[in-house]
């Protein structure tokens, strides 16, 4: 069995991090054996590479070895490249063809992308794996192989089984063993070394001085967060290395090749936004609300046309000290629940206020009072939401975009509401 540095000087691999020289060490142990393999983590960490290793380490490196890349593949003919189909199978289909199941047929085969595969095409490849089974695609002959399958992915696993975007049954059987590979901003002890590799290997190439870091830019170096990982970092290596005519870099220099606003090795800040379901809750409550006030409204009424009737207050507060202590009782609570905060769907609180002369009933003002009620008690929800789609696109003069945000709706929502108001 050969050494870890040996297989690192072999295949290229540089790093010594202990995350990587485990991973390594993994792909060693279980190269002799058929056992499928799935190999995990970020895009650019160089997972293409354990496969290889694989694959030169077991009894098949004389037989073929087969990269396939899942998500490049159109979902429509995926399963004719993976398992060939036959003459007049679709439209195009001219001439039988091997799919890469049959080509491969005793070396190993890497499914880059795996997470990518269509469900139909995961049933098929479950059935390979399970007994070596597969039938091209518009035949009825079922034909054996034994392939060694090896697959990679950058997709969380977990979370696709669980919006039933990959099958559980067949994720367990790829990851009879599971390589992580680390990203890069866990081998800090790597970064430099692998950007000097790269520098090197760019000055070879464009035949010209190799580059150098200053301490102050190695240490900006080593704090980005490399989201690309190894990739990112070659891509920034090869452009320096190409436009700077300096051959020492410093850190200025090297900032302007990192993203505007590149993050760095610190915690992450999640910015929180509403969503359309906290918007749709405000607005239920913003109904019941509303409900609630018209029915105080029409209490208050009742109370108003007794006073008017009887003239007696101490008579008609007495019969009616239920109402008035739902009506002036519950204020608080009414008050509490329409306390939304500055971002509340509804930001036109005049809409929705009651003129200050409610609460204060003079004899004079009590016929004029039971119209105003009339009035208020004859609009509707309907004509309310009219009402407010027609304030707030006024407001911005027909900008739905800006009227739906100050709605609290989608844009999407506002546009079926102006269609059916005929706005």
């Amino acid at each position: 069995m050969e050494s870890i540095q040996a297989i690192k000087q072999r295949f290229g691999i540089i790093g010594n991090t202990l995350s990587l020289n485990r991973a390594l060490e993994k792909a060693i142990r279980v190269a002799p054996t058929d056992i499928s393999v799935l190999v995990t983590g970020e895009s650019g960490v160089g997972k293409e590479s354990i496969p290889k290793i694989i694959h030169q380490l077991s009894h098949r490196k004389h037989n073929k070895y087969i990269a396939v890349n899942c998500g490049a593949i159109p979902e429509g003919t995926i399963d004719s490249e993976l398992f060939g189909h036959e003459k007049g199978a679709f439209t195009g289909a001219t001439s039988t063809r091997s799919g890469y199941f049959e080509v491969a047929d005793g070396g190993t085969i890497f499914l880059d992308e795996v997470g990518e595969l269509p469900l139909t095409t995961q049933v098929r490849l479950l059935r390979v794996l399970e007994n070596g089974e597969f039938i091209k695609v518009g035949s009825s002959k079922v034909q054996k192989t034994n392939v060694r399958i090896v697959a990679a992915t950058n997709v969380n696993m977990f979370e696709a089984i669980e919006k039933e975007k990959f099958r559980e049954d067949l994720y367990y059987r790829l990851s009879t063993v599971d390589i992580n590979l680390p990203p890069l901003r866990e081998r800090q002890d790597d970064i430099h070394l692998l950007f000097r590799k790269f520098a090197s290997d760019f000055a070879l190439k464009y035949k010209m001085p190799t580059i150098k870091l200053t301490d102050n830019a190695v240490q900006l170096l080593l704090k980005h967060r490399w989201s690309g990982n190894i990739r990112q970092l070659r891509n920034v290596a090869e452009q320096i290395s190409v436009l700077e005519q300096n051959r020492t870099v410093s850190a200025e220099v090297l900032r302007g090749y990192l993203p505007v606003g590149g993050a760095t090795n610190l915690p992450a800040v999640i910015k929180t936004s509403k969503s359309e379901s906290d918007f749709s809750s405000e607005r239920e409550i913003l109904y019941k609300v509303l409900f609630d006030m018209k029915s105080d409204l029409n209490d208050l009424k009742k109370l108003t046309m007794e006073l008017m009737k009887n003239g007696n207050t101490k008579d008609v507060e007495k019969e009616n000290e239920h109402l008035i202590q739902k009506i002036y009782g519950d204020a608080d609570a009414v008050e509490d629940e329409f306390s939304f905060e500055e971002e509340s769907v509804i930001e036109n609180p005049e809409v929705l206020s009651i003129p200050e002369h409610v609460n204060e009933v003079s004899t004079e003002d009590k016929y004029h009072f039971a119209e105003e009620i009339q009035e208020e008690e004859t609009l509707s929800l309907h004509d309310k939401e009219l009402e407010l789609i027609k304030k707030s696109l006024e407001r911005h003069n027909g900008k739905r975009k800006l009227a739906a945000s100050e709605l609290g709706i989608s844009e999407r929502t506002l546009y079926r509401k102006i269609k059916q108001y005929d706005l």
